[in-house]
């Protein structure tokens, strides 16, 4: 019988090895769904890049006959036309009275002050420099024309870089001849009307100009006697200090309100602060406004800040500035992508940013907003100039008190401001955020709090985290089904206890 048992198992083993085969070649049905989404995803990533080639490079052709069409509107309306960054970097920013020393790695331009001192400012590349199918094409036809301009200010560049490699400061004074001689140059320029007439000219977006003292419009609240400490808020791109006033002002705790003096401003350019069409809106501009506004007049010495999106940049700037006298940093949202090395930080963030895709459609406005000068102008024509109709149907269609002030907040800006903010702020800066956030890691004993919504589409919650690894101390909270305006809105009682809590404790730490 012994002989007869590996016979009768061999068929047992056949079936066996067949079976497993057979179980290899047979998907369960999880892994025919993961199969299923792999494939669905990959064609919508295919559409989504031939779709996205198409439309941009349809919206490049647009955005190159808008620049015609605009250069003649201004020249019909206001008998000049407006400089823009088409072609060269050189017009639309001497035409604001300021230099341009070197387009070469970051850029810088002259800019003299009230006290006869010259000041260096660096603007961003992107504003002039984003490649593009036929922006690349058309700049082909430009470069002998380049290379002419060029070699004659080769000398000039070669000896600022000279100077620049050596103990060049921010600010510096100069011989006095040559700062008439500036001083002829930007005293015979051109002053564009204001408002321009693609702005608004309704009396929200141009009181400023009554003033003769140019300053940011600054909503005060809590205490006025007795306080303890101030805490300044710092709204995001394109919205206003409304985004403040209208969610958290009136959720505070009497407590709180009884200890803190609180400022929400109007960033330069936005909702009712001043809106110069010369400005090309700056990090010192925009610092600087806001310790003219606040800062000195109120007399501020020690001071929280809340900051949202492109706020959080202002932020650590002005933390940097006044290390001793920031005793928190609250900051949603904060918009800081790690670049990779090689890569030009500014270029990398307007990608980043703005990928010039068709879906999320938050990426695609993104893209429209940094990547095309004259069709963003269109957009802000279209909804800027018309803002208190839209103010109008929000308030009749929702009833919302918030949302109504949100879109105040959206649409109260012009062109010239929202396109030099995002450009010099947030691309701008893409090579100095981890400078400043190095500096409040090692000189500042501030706490510092990030706050993001998981489901923000703009500034990815990667962001928030990628600041924790250069701020070991710093405590990021991630909300979940919450997105870039909603970490705010519809949370504004339970985010006005949280500050509460954030300030007291620093104030429990600092003793």
């Amino acid at each position: 019988m012994s002989w007869q048992r590996p016979c009768e198992s061999r068929p047992l083993l056949v079936s066996h090895s067949l079976s497993l085969n057979l179980q290899s070649l047979i998907w369960t049905p999880m892994e025919v769904m993961a199969s299923s989404r792999s494939v669905l995803a990959l064609t919508g990533r295919v559409i989504n890049e031939v779709l996205s080639f198409i439309v941009f490079s349809l919206l490049d052709l647009v955005d190159i006959l808008l620049c015609y069409a605009y250069k003649a509107a201004d020249f019909l309306i206001e008998a000049e036309w407006r400089p823009c960054y088409c072609s060269s970097a050189k017009e639309p920013i001497t035409s604001s009275g300021k230099i341009l020393v070197s387009e070469q790695g970051e850029p810088k331009i002259v800019c003299l002050t009230n006290s006869s001192k010259l000041q260096l400012e660096e603007i961003s590349d992107t504003l002039y420099t984003r490649p593009s199918l036929v922006s690349e094409v058309k700049s082909t036809v430009h470069e002998l024309k380049r290379q002419k301009l060029e070699g004659s200010a080769a000398a000039a560049v070669h000896g600022s870089e000279k100077t620049k490699r050596g103990s060049l400061r921010s600010a510096f004074t100069i011989n006095s001849t040559i700062v008439e001689m500036l001083q002829g140059k930007i005293g015979g320029r051109q002053s564009h009307p204001i408002p321009r007439w693609s702005d608004c000219d309704c009396k929200t977006c141009t009181s400023w100009t009554s003033s003769s003292k140019e300053t940011l419009f600054v909503h005060a609240d809590g205490a006025k006697d007795n306080m303890r400490e101030d805490v300044l808020f710092i709204h995001g791109f394109i919205s206003s200090s409304a985004f403040w006033t209208e969610t958290l002002f009136p959720n505070f705790s009497s407590s709180a309100k009884s200890t803190y003096r609180l400022f929400a401003v109007d960033l330069l350019g936005f909702g009712r602060s001043p809106k110069p069409t010369d400005s090309l809106y700056t990090l010192r501009e925009h610092v600087d406004m806001i310790e003219r506004s606040v800062l000195e007049p109120y007399s501020v010495k020690s001071f929280h800040i809340v900051a949202h999106s492109l706020g959080c940049i202002l932020a650590l700037a002005l933390a940097v500035k006044h290390p001793k006298s920031v005793k928190s940093l609250t900051l949603l949202a904060p918009p800081y992508f790690r670049v990779p090395k090689g890569e030009q930080a500014t270029q990398y963030l307007m990608r980043k940013l703005a990928p010039r895709r068709v879906w999320p459609l938050i990426a695609f406005g993104a893209s429209i907003a940094c990547w095309y000068e004259h069709l963003s102008r269109t957009v802000c024509l279209l909804i800027c100039k018309n803002h208190r109709l839209w103010e109008f149907l929000t308030k009749l269609v929702t009833r919302n008190r918030i949302r109504t002030f949100l879109i105040e907040g959206f649409c109260c800006h012009t062109h010239n401001a929202a396109w030099h903010t995002l450009h010099n702020i947030i691309c701008g800066t893409a090579g100095k955020i981890d400078g400043y956030l190095d500096k409040v890691k090692n000189h500042l004993k501030c706490s510092v709090t990030i706050i993001h919504g998981r489901d923000d589409e703009l500034i990815p919650v990667e962001c928030s985290y990628n600041v924790q690894s250069r701020i070991p101390r710093a405590n990021v909270k991630v909300f979940e089904n919450k997105d870039h305006i909603t970490i705010v809105v519809g949370r504004q009682k339970a985010f006005a206890r949280e500050l509460e809590q954030i300030w007291k404790n620093s104030a429990a730490g600092g003793k």
